[in-house]
């Protein structure tokens, strides 16, 4: 459980949000809902049904009675309480730290124990116009006279704040300079005001947070010299201070963890609320130590010079700490599968549904089905931008770069691992206890004339497919299969489905091991494996990292290709200091795994989407037991005539093999890989118009051009190291499925290769194939 908040700015979302205790439950457990609502409602749960584009036929497991409105706060915003502050009387002072903020235009806090308007004891902060502020106070009502500003801090640019009193002069420091003097006489009383870092107080409560990284804050009972300010600023952050009249520093080590330990002696840990962000680089981080395109032996743990840094954020929120407002058992008979928490309310007069999403695993005392699916549940959460999303009556368009929909209020977070904090931070973590409304089964993802979803309603196509065609199957969340890596091991195949792009190392390794050991994959799924995820002990904080290029520029062009990212040398996951961003970054080759690595996406609009051509039509997967009746170049993966939906857009995967011949030029010091050997491509996903967000990639994920629109590559693969692969290579792969009965056969034939067979009397004949020129 959360540990208690102290106390902490509020905010009210309007509208219906919600989310389960858990993200995935197994049949037999009890879900546990926590709803925010401003309207009467009423709950249920449901089974979803065979509708993939509505709700008519889904059961309802149970309907609760009518509710009455009850909305729940939040409260966002990170920062570092300390229990132990100043609690004597004071005749000189310095405050230190060195501080990067990420934006201005707001009153931010660094360090102090400030609470407006009556418990004003110290503080250092950025003003609204990005100047440093140092006050001095007897703990009481605010006094203007106490306020000393000057300098001018850059946003993104770290700088050294030193805001020293010696009894009579206050005299403000910035990067070893004097910034600004003043007077202050008499002793400064603390006061009762508790100590933070990177907030202060407002009628007692948490607020005025900073958007920004800190490093080495520190407190002295004595005015630095300028000697010393300047040594302090050539130390650029490295080493902690010492002496009899330090009083508190936190040199920030940690790296992880809510506790924030007391160099001083003085006992003066903190915790941080809100979790807040570990492994920021600091000020006298050298680039160059990094290798872009390899781990290479890099410990940042060791690195002498990447300083230990913490990022705050105003809008930080992982729980919503939401008490439970309806649980329910899930019945131990029930099918694995995806069901929903539906909360219908009405809407400016209208009915409107509010769906929470969640996983129900087999029961543990129930066999295996021979088919396990793993829904990209990692990807669901990556991509949650608005999590308190203004309600809407009919379908909601998730835009382009999962910008997020219209927010429920302009202060409630909005950032996901696409979209930046308020302030401009990189967000490098998703909280598991918070509404995702994306993760609906009727959420939509642009282009809006499409039809498509990369997230629920599109993997929901296979489950309907799998279920109507006779094949019992499993379902399991990304969680799930990393928390337990050797569930694999139970089924005769795993389908990875959708977009299933986020993988942890664990997950990685298990379905290594079960194909190593003879298992099958089918992978329905595009851009798979590409980014690394990790997870908090408790399983309720995903992180991962895209950070910049050790010479890249954060500007819109460069975010064209490439979804927002953080510093160079931030790609080390604080959960457990290894190298994130890109496996094939992080010592780990996607390819060696399934076959295919990331080339590309596109998602402009509807015609941007292609097909699949038949390159081997006499292959096995094309012709036993059902035979397509497929000639070289037949097209299939699309609807009949070739209209929409077409299998080949959003996002694709290549082999190494073509990657080699699309990579024109080459990283210093880096090489191709060696293409993996007994690659069959057995169909090319072409896309004949290209899109106006199109990117094709290289290896080295550098934008390059396509090999005449091609754009993903159906391949079967019997693995050296053992296992067999087939790999569909786009994210649209299963939106075809109830459409095209072509690619319906090859998924019948793959099964049945694998070793599954559907019920009794349900191995139905495959209609023709539905031939025709290619779009």
């Amino acid at each position: 459980m959360p540990q208690t908040l102290p106390p902490h700015r509020s905010l009210h979302v309007p509208g219906v949000h919600g989310y389960t205790d858990r993200k995935s439950v197994a049949a037999g457990e009890v879900v546990r809902f926590h709803l925010s609502s401003d309207v009467p409602y009423a709950l249920s749960v449901c089974q979803l049904g065979p509708d993939v584009d509505g709700r008519s036929a889904d059961t309802v497991l149970h309907a609760f009675e009518p509710s009455p409105a009850r909305a729940q706060p939040i409260h966002p915003g990170s920062y570092v309480q300390v229990a132990r502050g100043l609690d004597q009387p004071l005749h000189a002072l310095t405050l230190e730290c060195w501080v990067q903020v990420w934006s201005i235009g707001a009153r931010q806090s660094i360090i102090g124990q400030y609470d407006l308007p009556g418990a004003c004891g110290y503080g250092l902060f950025v003003d609204e116009d990005g100047r440093a502020v140092f006050y001095l106070g007897d703990g009481g009502a605010l006094r203007a006279q106490g306020e000393l500003a000057g300098g001018a801090l850059r946003p993104k640019c770290w700088h050294h704040i030193v805001a020293t009193w010696d009894g009579r002069e206050t005299v403000l420091w910035i990067d070893g300079e004097a910034a600004a003097r003043g007077k202050w006489s008499g002793a400064m009383q603390p006061g009762r005001a508790p100590l933070r870092l990177g907030a202060s107080g407002i009628d007692g409560l948490a607020d005025a947070f900073l958007e920004g990284d800190i490093v080495m804050p520190a407190i002295y009972a004595h005015a630095l010299s300028p000697d010393e300010v300047r040594a302090r600023f050539a130390d650029r952050g490295l080493h902690t201070p010492r002496g009899r009249t330090v009083l508190a520093c936190w040199p920030l080590r940690e790296e992880r963890g809510d506790t924030v330990a007391d160099a001083s002696g003085h006992q003066r840990t903190g915790r941080i609320v809100n979790h807040g962000t570990w492994m920021i680089v600091g000020p006298a981080f050298e680039p160059r130590r990094v290798n872009e395109f390899s781990d290479d032996g890099y410990d940042p743990l060791a690195d002498p010079t990447r300083g230990h840094g913490l990022r705050l954020a105003s809008d930080d929120l992982y729980d919503c700490r939401w008490p439970e407002s309806h649980a329910f058992r899930i019945p131990a008979n029930a099918r694995s599968g995806v069901y929903v928490g539906r909360v219908r309310f009405l809407l400016d007069g209208r009915p409107a549904d509010y769906d929470i999403t969640f996983i129900v695993r087999r029961a543990a005392h129930r066999a295996p089905a021979p088919v396990l699916v793993l829904c990209a549940t990692n990807s669901w959460l990556a991509y949650a931008s608005t999590p308190f999303a203004k309600n809407v009556a009919s379908d909601p368009v998730w835009p382009r770069r999962s910008a997020g929909l219209e927010n429920s209020h302009p202060d409630a977070p909005a950032y996901s691992s696409y979209t930046y904090h308020r302030g401009g931070q990189p967000s490098y973590q998703v909280g598991l206890r918070m509404p995702w409304p994306n993760a609906s089964p009727n959420a939509l993802y642009d282009p809006a004339d499409a039809g498509f979803c990369q997230w629920t309603r599109l993997e929901r196509r296979l489950h309907v497919w799998l279920e109507q065609a006779g094949y019992d199957y499993d379902v399991v969340s990304d969680l799930d299969l990393h928390r337990d890596p050797g569930l694999l091991k139970a089924y005769r195949t795993v389908i990875v489905n959708g977009h299933s792009e986020y993988w942890s190392l664990p997950a990685c390794d298990g379905l290594d091991d079960y194909l190593s050991n003879g298992g099958t994959a089918v992978v329905l799924s595009g851009n798979t494996m590409y980014l690394r995820v990790s997870y908090n002990e408790e399983g309720t904080v995903m992180e991962q990292r895209k950070v910049l290029g050790p010479n890249d520029e954060d500007s819109e062009e460069a975010a064209k290709v490439r979804p927002p990212a953080g510093p160079y040398g931030e790609q080390y996951h604080a959960q457990d200091w290894a190298r994130g961003g890109q496996f094939r970054q992080a010592g780990r080759s996607c390819a060696e795994l399934i076959g295919l690595e990331s080339a590309g996406w596109a998602f402009a609009d509807g015609d941007d989407f292609g097909v699949y051509h038949a390159t081997l039509p006499d292959h096995f997967l094309f012709t036993q037991p059902h035979a397509l009746g497929l000639a070289e170049g037949t097209t299939f993966g699309h609807a009949p005539g070739g209209g929409l939906p077409r299998a080949i857009g959003h996002e694709w995967d290549l082999s190494v093999t073509t990657l080699r011949r699309m990579t024109h030029a080459l990283p210093a010091g880096e090489r191709l890989p060696e293409p993996q050997q007994g690659i069959e491509v057995i169909a090319q996903g072409r896309r004949a118009r290209s899109g106006r967000l199109d990117a094709y990639l290289d290896y080295f994920s550098s934008v390059t051009e396509s090999l005449d629109g091609l754009s993903a590559e159906m391949i079967y693969w019997e693995r050296p190291q053992g296992g067999r692969v087939f790999n569909a290579g786009a994210v649209g792969a299963s939106w075809v499925l109830g459409v095209d009965p072509c690619f319906e056969g090859v998924l019948r034939n793959v099964l049945h290769h694998f070793g599954v067979r559907p019920a009794a009397g349900a191995d139905r004949p495959v209609q023709p194939s539905l031939e025709h020129a290619a779009p």
